[in-house]
Order: C-alpha cells, then sequence, then structure tokens
C-alpha cells in the first residue's frame, strides 16, 4: 500500500480511496491520520477574525463587491 505525504497508509487506486473515504464516513473504519496545525495557520486564523471584527458594514460590502466582480468577470 503506497504511503501518503505524512506517511499514512494510502490504497493505490481511486476506486480503493473512495470505499475508504465512504468507510471513514459512515464509522467503518478509523480515521488514522492526525491533521497538525502550523503556527502560521493558528496566527491566520487569529488575524482573520480581527480583520473581520475591525471592519465595518460598508467595507465588507466592498469587498464582497469587488471579488464578486473579479469571479464573475470572464463568465
Amino acid at each position: 500500500m503506497p504511503k501518503g505525504p505524512r506517511g499514512e497508509k494510502r490504497p493505490a487506486d481511486v476506486i480503493g480511496a473512495a470505499v475508504r473515504v465512504a468507510r471513514i464516513s459512515v464509522g467503518e473504519e478509523e480515521d488514522d491520520r492526525d491533521t497538525p496545525t502550523s503556527a502560521a495557520a493558528e496566527l491566520g486564523k487569529l488575524g482573520g477574525a480581527a480583520r473581520a471584527r475591525s471592519l465595518t458594514p460598508e467595507r465588507k460590502k466592498e469587498i464582497a463587491k469587488k471579488a464578486a466582480a473579479k469571479r464573475w468577470k470572464d463568465k
């Protein structure tokens, strides 16, 4: 069985991987991955929350409009 980037065992084919995910989702198999979070990820969460608290509703609306315009520009 091949190993993933963190050394976990993985099925060699797509069907095997799908079956494994299904078994984990219904509780037949235990998810043996440990999901360590990096310090940068933790700091990013804190910074994002602080920014969200500091933004005014008008500024949030401006940011959302700009994001929507970029998202739908090519379509």
